[in-house]
């Protein structure tokens, strides 16, 4: 794993408060044997009809297309606590995503992934939607160290909880990659209890 400081992409702005997690990644998308399967089937219930047909959704413009960071409004992921939403978010090809707020489960999921959730005020957001756009090309550069997101020449601050921070920033965010990395301290101290 490698530390996640700064990076950019093409933004798209999703509309809604409350935008749970069943919203997200519908139930019945749940059985699938791996997550891999999983993006083409983000938001699925608001981007198509029960044909399959496309309803339009920002998500499937041709404007956005390619876009990486992921704009919205208040408690996003609310709802059932799924981690298929933020594997969903993923698959589909985003890899951050700034919000009003976050629920606190879907916060954790996405940063056990890599996807860093950040938090920015109303005006501000409002002001960068208007941005992407008007402008669907520019580049949101969102820096983790600096706690800003840059765009079109604007800079706008940012929050951020201080432990997946940190955690990004030290390149820790992935309990599962830790674990693994400290395989000879763990296998030493099985040892010292006995357990080999």
């Amino acid at each position: 794993m490698k530390a996640i400081t700064k990076f950019g992409g093409k933004g798209v702005y999703v509309e809604g408060n409350d935008i749970d997690t069943d919203r997200i990644i519908p139930a019945r998308f749940l059985k699938c044997v791996t997550f891999a399967e999983l993006g083409s089937s983000l938001f699925y219930d608001v981007r198509f009809d029960e044909e399959g047909n496309s309803k339009g959704h920002v998500l499937d413009s041709e404007q956005h297309r390619g876009a990486e960071i992921l704009i919205s409004d208040v408690n996003f992921g609310c709802g059932s606590s799924r981690e298929h939403a933020p594997q969903a978010i993923q698959k589909f090809g985003l890899k951050a995503v700034i919000a009003d707020s976050f629920a606190e489960i879907f916060h954790g999921n996405c940063t056990t992934l890599g996807i860093p959730c950040v938090t920015m005020g109303k005006d501000a957001r409002g002001k960068l939607s208007a941005l992407v756009e008007t402008d669907p090309d520019a580049e949101i550069i969102i820096d983790l160290e600096g706690l800003k997101v840059i765009c079109a020449n604007n800079i706008f601050d940012i929050n951020m909880k201080e432990s997946a921070r940190e955690a990004f920033l030290a390149a820790t965010y992935d309990p599962l990659d830790n674990l693994l990395a400290a395989s000879d301290e763990i296998a030493a101290t099985a040892v010292k209890l006995g357990y080999t």
